[in-house]
C-alpha cells in the first residue's frame, strides 16, 4: 500500500468510495467531488497496482469557494485560539478496502504533509450515528472541541482537533 497524491485517472474509484461511505461522509454528485477534490490536498491510498483504495481531502481555511458550515467553524474556531488548522473534509474507502489501516495510513501521510500546522480538524456525525469514526479519531489522538446541530433530530456533529506538533 502506498499513499501518494490525487492524480485525474483516481477519480472514478474516489467517487465510489464517497458513495460507499454515506452518510459518515456528504453525499456528492461526481461534478461536487472533483470541485472539493480539487480545492483541496487530497491523498490518495492504492494497492499493489497503484489502484486507488480510498482517499482523504484537506482543505486550508479560508477558501470561500468551499461553501462548508463545518469549515466556517474551523475557521471561527482557529480565529478564537489563534491555532493554524487543517480541516479533513473527509475520509472514504472502498468497502473492500475496509479493515487494512489504510485510514491510519492516510491520516498519517496528512499528519506529516501539514506538520507545520498546529492542529488538524475533523468532524463526526453524531446525528446520524457514525460510532466508528468517533472510536476510530479519539484512538488517532483526536479530542473534542465542539459540536453543533445543524437539523434536530436529524443532522449533528461533533467537532475534533489533533496537535500536530
Amino acid at each position: 500500500m502506498t499513499i501518494r497524491p490525487y492524480r485525474p485517472d483516481d477519480f472514478p474509484a474516489l467517487f465510489s468510495a464517497n458513495e460507499a461511505s454515506v452518510p459518515g461522509v456528504g453525499a456528492e454528485t461526481q461534478e461536487s467531488l472533483k470541485t472539493w477534490i480539487e480545492l483541496s490536498t487530497c491523498l490518495v491510498a492504492t494497492n499493489a497496482e497503484d489502484q486507488a483504495l480510498g482517499f482523504i481531502t484537506l482543505m486550508e481555511l479560508g477558501q470561500p469557494a468551499y461553501d462548508s458550515p463545518n469549515m466556517r467553524w474551523f475557521e471561527a474556531y482557529a480565529k478564537e485560539t489563534g491555532k493554524s488548522v487543517v480541516y479533513v473534509d473527509r475520509i472514504a474507502l472502498l468497502p473492500d478496502a475496509r479493515g487494512q489501516k489504510l485510514g491510519e495510513a492516510l491520516y498519517g501521510a496528512a499528519f506529516e504533509r501539514f506538520k507545520t500546522f498546529d492542529e488538524i480538524g475533523c468532524e463526526v456525525n453524531t446525528l446520524p450515528p457514525n460510532p466508528g469514526s468517533h472510536r476510530f479519531h479519539q484512538r488517532l489522538g483526536f479530542r473534542e472541541v465542539g459540536e453543533t446541530t445543524y437539523r434536530p433530530g436529524e443532522k449533528a456533529v461533533m467537532f475534533y482537533a489533533r496537535s500536530l506538533g
